[in-house]
């Protein structure tokens, strides 16, 4: 795991359905590796949450994803 000090690099992202911005902080040669396709999001940057990693991959905010699909959570009060 990438100690909080060696995330170098300050990442603004904003989610394209509400347009809140986020601020990540991630190792820069992480998100480097990421974006040149050496590894999958979840290899390169397990320091970040999943709803984190799901921003930078779709620009979609972990609010609005859950308001779109739900959460695991309700799946399991619905059984």
């Amino acid at each position: 795991m990438v100690a909080f000090a060696d995330r170098d690099r300050q990442l603004v992202a904003e989610c394209v359905h509400c347009g809140t911005e986020y601020i990540l902080w991630v190792n820069e040669q992480d998100f480097l590796d990421w974006t040149s396709g050496v590894g999958y999001i979840q290899d390169k940057l397990p320091y970040l949450s999943a709803d984190e990693r799901e921003l930078l991959i779709s620009g979609t905010c972990g609010s609005c994803w859950k308001e779109m699909f739900g959460s695991d959570e309700d799946e399991e009060t619905e059984a």
